[in-house]
């Protein structure tokens, strides 16, 4: 039975497992380096269909994350209006894919996962894959390190190398999969570690680490070779505001830790060695390595 993306809550339903994968990828807690951002603009043509546009203006805080509005001379020019929406895209071998993208919902969670959830079962979609970012204790010297998580054990296809259990703070997407595991639907997601020195500016490495990954499970063909060569004058970039700024020690520091912790001699990245700065200790003199970088910006 053919699948079709028109919007509204009437549609027949179609199979379970014959529509196209969704993946989502907000703009909010999952973002650090933009690299869920940057994915997500990687994954859009351009040409997509609109298949359904979140109310957000009821989801949306304002005054939080304020949009940008042009102001030319006189008069107000331009205003970037925040949008929510899940578009039918195709891939470069015209195999489709649904692309939620924009920014987090900062109210009404269940809303948007009861709508996201009734796109997934009108469209028959078989996997919903998130792709989100988190700040992390590495270096940008090494691989990034991804985070792999479903709702069902083989789901997970890669061995994660973090196994800690531990109880973070929750996003729209983490609630999204956990809602759709009681469904009964199959979810999954990647979520990269950006070097925290790195996570309030533009990192490509990670968002390339995510789409490989993505491009690995789903066998999508994705064109990346904007953001990829956007990501040699980034690192090189970043190699000289360090060097400059003066945290040569820090990276050395850091990259002991992900070394040790690679080998297995570690537990954790935030474990602490006699040879190694504490955590805290590295959390101070990245604190100082940001404010002189915020410093040279202003400045």
């Amino acid at each position: 039975m053919a699948w079709n993306p028109r919007s509204g809550r009437n549609r027949s339903k179609v199979p379970a497992g014959t529509g196209p994968v969704l993946i989502h990828a907000l703009d909010g807690f999952l973002g650090a380096g933009s690299a869920a951002r940057l994915a997500s603009d990687e994954l859009r043509t351009g040409q997509g269909e609109l298949v359904h546009e979140f109310d957000l203006d009821s989801m949306f805080d304002y005054r939080a994350r304020r949009p940008m509005i042009a102001f030319s001379e006189d008069h107000y020019a331009e205003y970037a209006e925040p949008t929510l929406q899940i578009v039918l895209e195709r891939d470069g071998n015209g195999t489709p894919y649904l692309l939620l993208a924009g920014p987090e919902p900062d109210f009404h969670w269940e809303r948007f996962i009861s709508e996201t959830h009734d796109v997934i079962e009108d469209l028959g979609v078989p996997l919903a894959v998130g792709l989100g970012a988190v700040p992390m204790g590495v270096p940008h010297t090494r691989p990034p390190m991804i985070t792999a998580h479903g709702t069902r054990p083989d789901l997970v296809d890669r061995k994660n190398l973090w196994s800690a259990q531990v109880t973070v703070p929750s996003s729209a997407q983490a609630l999204l999969e956990f809602r759709l595991g009681q469904w009964g639907h199959d979810a999954a997601g990647y979520v990269v570690h950006v070097p925290h020195y790195l996570a309030q500016i533009d990192y490509p490495p990670a968002a390339l680490a995510l789409i490989d990954a993505l491009v690995d499970r789903t066998g999508l063909s994705i064109d990346a070779d904007g953001l990829r060569s956007r990501q040699g004058d980034a690192l090189a970039e970043i190699e000289e505001q360090i060097e400059q700024q003066g945290g040569l020690d820090v990276l050395s520091g850091l990259e002991e830790q992900y070394d040790a912790f690679t080998r297995g001699a570690a537990e954790s990245l935030l474990a602490s060695d006699e040879d190694l700065p504490s955590g805290d200790e590295l959390a101070d003199q990245f604190e100082q390595f940001l404010a002189r970088q915020r410093k040279n910006e202003q400045g």
